[in-house]
């Protein structure tokens, strides 16, 4: 952290005494690095608020902010008291993420307030050139060592001609066999605000809205952990104002408290807003890991990579002995680092032929990833292993028995809700696993709240209706092209998502006589690949996959990396189309999917290649990928033709 220099000292008091941006209620305001973006924060009938703009535009409109605790109401009859602005540089590397090297500037903010019995609230303001990352801190101004922070008045309040691209909130214990809210909903789309949620009970994060033409705002929050509750937004009102909710009392099937129980001083995590006049800032933001810090060192380097996984086509018949070989062939002919074995597996193959099963993999040059379910007692979910995640010492048994036959990580399903005792779960298995150099996966779960920086060993989440849905029915894949443009602008922006990409099967079953059509082109799929970002990617492969596609295709999925140096927003917005580049070293590659049925020529803007040759793999007329070398013009532009619901890659030689 540096000194605030003498010349921004003299920028803020410029803006200080600007007169024409600061409202009458304005008590202090703070301005990113380049001044672009303005957050006001005011005091209005003892209330806080703040706001937000890009530009001279309105982004958020005044917003509430504050707390109801135990020892007091910090949402009204506050007194301000002084603020404070210094500026923040930092510079970290993200190991196993969208990008490697991270360097960002942000000024912050940050404003005491102080209730009748003059406790002391501080809010604290972060302010990047396109995000922003706000938290309180809470000080008592007697002794108290505990505090519950019963709810928050925080809020977000879009202007009242934006629309929203946000997941709906499922009730507790509904869905199969009990196992949500799992944040596996649909997204509205260019939706109204003011319209209710489709169970009630508001949205999950992250939240993408449409500032009518003036651009997109992405809220979120990171930081979370066993010390607060995952928060959502609750039912917006008619003029677009969305309240921030803790969990409802059923998730976890009732157990826990639904509000946050913690220390004294006690600090919140960071909620965060990214905002743009297109999704560039969103695609390629940080802001979930600038705000946070490392919990642990990692106890081995974690290897991430490319696994075969049988289940996922082949469903649960797979969970045999004979099969999982027929898959580590295949992660093996493929020179894949991973299979994943999923549920069943101590069941169905049994304990003592899973260890040869090991030695098989490892034979063959393959690692396996090994499937848990978290449940003790909040779902009805039958597959096994279970009760074994949930309790400290069965926990810590079992992963000692995976550390020393060999296997590397762990996949866990089926969680209950964003209870803070649920969020402490996650948080116990991290730290065990990392003990016990295994890493970590999670699926029907929360989404990852910073966590690839917190935790070293954590992976991915599902946390988004992910690719089993195009096996389970055809309606999913009749709209798998059309949600390709919404996952890398949303879910995906935020954290790693691990979706299950890349299907090369013409009908997703094991024989191809039955199951769900796909209706994506080779091309298309092969850029899913690229286009969604999981540190380990479960691949939608089967080994009848080698010998149906040339050579190209299988020598792309080899090569192609799954942790990336940097990541550029190409092109693309919900519903149209998706372009998103990332390089690995010197290589590029640039991903595209058409969201629509009918076929595009788009012109993509690539500096960072101009004048460049480049492989290009891209839709044959019979909707199998074929490949060709093109080059880059001079001015950094290149001209594609996509089929409907099909897509490409542009790959650096």
């Amino acid at each position: 952290m540096k000194n605030i220099s003498f010349k921004k000292v003299v920028q803020i008091l410029i803006l200080i005494t600007a007169p024409l941006v600061w409202s009458q209620d304005t008590l202090t305001r703070v301005t990113s690095p380049d001044e672009g973006l303005v957050v006001q924060l005011k005091l209005k009938a003892s209330n806080i608020f703040y706001s937000v703009e890009l530009d001279g535009e309105s982004f958020l409109e005044d917003s509430p902010l504050g707390l109801m605790t135990s020892i007091g109401d910090f949402t009204k009859g506050l007194t301000f008291e002084n603020s404070d602005i210094q500026t923040i540089s930092e510079s970290y590397e993200l190991k196993n993420a969208k990008v490697n090297q991270v360097s960002y500037t942000a000024n912050e903010l940050v404003a005491t307030f102080t209730n009748a019995k003059k406790d002391t609230l501080k809010v604290v303001f972060r302010v990047e050139d396109n995000d922003i990352a706000f938290s309180y801190k809470l000080i008592g101004k007697d002794l108290n060592t505990k505090v519950k922070i019963l709810s928050e008045a925080t809020g977000f309040n879009l202007p009242d001609d934006a629309t929203s691209f946000i997941t709906h909130q499922a009730l507790p214990l509904t869905g199969w066999e009990e196992t949500k809210p799992s944040y596996e909903e649909e997204y509205t789309f260019d939706e109204k605000l003011g319209t209710p949620s489709q169970y009630g009970v508001g949205y999950t994060f992250p939240a993408l809205f449409k500032n009518a033409e003036q651009g997109w705002v992405l809220i979120s929050e990171t930081g979370v952990d066993g010390t607060y509750p995952g928060s959502r937004l609750g039912e917006s009102t008619q003029d677009g104002l969305f309240p921030l909710a803790f969990p409802q009392e059923g998730e976890n099937n009732g157990i826990g408290e639904a509000f946050a129980s913690m220390a004294m001083p006690a600090s919140t995590p960071w909620r965060t807003i990214s905002i743009g006049k297109s999704l560039k800032p969103i695609v390629e933001s940080t802001i979930a890991f600038d705000v946070v810090e490392e919990r642990y060192e990692a106890s081995v380097a974690y290897k991430m990579g490319k696994a075969t996984w049988s289940w996922i086509v082949w469903q649960d018949a797979s969970m045999n002995y004979d099969d999982q070989v027929l898959f580590i062939d295949l992660a093996s002919e493929m020179e894949f680092e991973y299979i994943l074995v999923d549920a069943n597996w101590d069941s169905v193959i049994g304990r003592e032929r899973f260890v040869e099963l090991v030695n098989y993999a490892k034979s063959k040059d393959v690692e396996i990833l090994l499937w848990y379910n978290s449940n003790g007692f909040w779902n009805n979910a039958p597959q096994t292993p279970q009760d074994l995640m949930n309790t400290a010492y069965k926990r810590q048994k079992e992963m000692a028995w995976l550390q020393e036959i060999g296997v590397k990580g762990i996949k866990v399903d089926f969680f209950g809700g964003d209870k803070q005792v649920t969020m402490q779960l996650y948080e116990d298995i991290l730290t065990d696993a990392n003990t016990y150099g295994l890493a970590v996966v999670f699926h029907g779960c929360t989404l990852p709240r910073g966590w690839q920086r917190m935790y070293p060993n954590f992976v991915s989440s599902e946390a988004v209706l992910a690719s089993e849905n195009l096996v389970f029915t055809q309606e999913a894949s009749d709209m798998h092209a059309f949600k390709s443009t919404l996952h890398p602008f949303i879910r995906n922006s935020v954290a790693s998502m691990d979706f299950g990409p890349v299907f090369l099967n013409k009908k997703l079953s094991r024989d191809q006589k039955g199951g769900s059509i796909r209706k994506t082109t080779e091309a298309f799929e092969l850029a899913t690949g690229v286009l969604y970002f999981s540190p380990i990617q479960h691949f939608g492969l089967t080994p009848n996959n080698l010998e149906e596609q040339p050579d190209f295709v299988l020598d792309f999925l080899k090569e192609v990396p799954t942790v990336w140096d940097e990541i550029v927003y190409v092109g693309g917005e919900p519903g149209d189309y998706a372009a998103i580049a990332r390089r690995k070293g010197d290589k590029w590659y640039i991903a595209i999917t058409n969201g629509e049925q009918k076929d595009k020529t788009l012109e993509l803007n690539l500096p960072m290649l101009k004048n460049t040759e480049l492989t290009l793999i891209y839709d044959a007329k019979d909707r199998s990928a074929a490949t060709k070398t093109v080059k880059i013009k001079k001015n950094g532009t290149f001209n594609i033709d996509v089929l409907g619901e099909g897509g490409a890659l542009l790959i650096s030689k």
